[in-house]
C-alpha cells in the first residue's frame, strides 16, 4: 500500500528509536523495566513464530519477521532484548494454550517449534500469570493459586 514502510525499513526505524531513546552505544541492548508477553497456541511469543528467521537473531534489537502461515510481516523485538528485561512475564489464558504451555515449560527444548522457550530472562525469573484453563496441565499450585517449578534448559 502507498504510504506504508517496507517491513525492514520499519524495523530499522524502530531499532533506531530504541537506540536513541535508551541512548545506547555500539552493541548495547536496552533494558526495559517490564516486558509483558502472551503466547499463541503454536508456542509463539511477541512475533517470534515457529521456524522463522527472527528466532536466531542475536545482534539486532528489532527485526521484520515474515510469518508464512499468516502471509504477513511482523515487527518484533529480538530475544536478547526481551530476555534483558528487569521483569519478564507471560499473561496466558485459555484451554487452547494448556498443552503447548506444558510443552514449552516442561517438555524437551525445541525453540524452533516452540519459540516461547527462548524466553529466559537474564535475571533468572520468568513469571507466568495464567487462568485455570491454561494452567490445567502444569504442576498443582498451593491453595492460593501460587506455584513454582524450574524449567530445564
Amino acid at each position: 500500500m502507498e504510504g506504508e514502510l517496507e517491513p525492514e525499513v520499519a524495523a530499522a526505524r524502530y531499532e533506531s528509536e530504541l537506540r536513541n531513546g535508551f541512548r545506547l552505544e555500539g552493541a548495547e541492548t536496552p533494558r526495559f523495566d517490564i516486558v509483558q508477553l502472551g503466547m499463541g497456541p503454536d508456542g509463539h511469543t511477541a512475533s517470534l513464530f515457529p521456524h522463522t528467521a527472527a528466532l536466531g537473531e542475536m545482534s539486532r534489537l528489532a527485526v521484520a519477521n515474515h510469518v508464512q502461515n499468516k502471509d504477513a510481516w511482523r515487527i518484533t523485538l529480538t530475544r536478547p532484548v526481551i530476555n534483558r528485561g528487569a521483569s519478564v512475564f507471560f499473561l496466558i489464558g485459555g484451554a487452547d494454550k494448556a498443552q503447548v504451555l506444558k510443552e514449552v515449560m516442561m517438555g524437551p527444548r525445541d525453540p524452533e517449534r516452540l519459540p516461547s522457550q527462548l524466553i529466559q530472562p537474564s535475571g533468572g525469573i520468568l513469571t507466568l500469570l495464567l487462568d485455570k484453563a491454561a494452567a490445567a496441565l502444569l504442576p498443582a499450585t498451593d491453595g492460593q493459586g501460587y506455584g513454582f517449578f524450574e524449567r530445564e534448559g
